[in-house]
């Protein structure tokens, strides 16, 4: 069996399917576990009465890099859209949507400090990430 047309086929398939992936931001279960990430590092970092679970945090973030090779897409793909300041911003645009949703101001610490109780109490993705001190 002459193998060169399989493994052709193979690497046109891999190339193919690699080119048609979706930009990162446009794959739900990335970005959100993303804003999850972020609004959890932003509750903690302006509220004194909660704090970061950092081990779990930086496993999450492990996990989710992890499960973006999975779908596919490089190591410069991931490092791209996460060290993106277009993307970023966005995030944190959706991360302020979130805030205000819920009937509390992303810009006042207190209310921050509120989110932060409900969504550990709530057991939420961005609960774990977080602990009341």
């Amino acid at each position: 069996m002459n193998l060169v047309p399989v493994i052709a086929f193979s690497t046109s398939i891999i190339t193919t399917s690699a080119a048609a992936l979706p930009p990162l931001r446009d794959v739900p279960e990335i970005d959100d576990s993303m804003l999850w990430v972020a609004l959890a590092v932003e509750i903690s970092d302006r509220c004194e009465t909660i704090e970061p679970r950092t081990f779990r945090g930086l496993t999450y973030l492990w996990q989710l890099k992890s499960r973006a090779a999975e779908l596919g897409y490089s190591d410069a793909d991931i490092e791209a859209y996460a060290d993106s300041r277009t993307e970023k911003e966005r995030i944190r645009n959706r991360g302020e949507a979130y805030v205000r949703a819920r009937g509390l101001n992303p810009e006042i610490d207190r209310d921050l400090c509120k989110l932060g109780r409900r969504e550990i109490k709530k057991g939420s993705q961005i609960g774990a990430l977080l602990k009341a001190k």
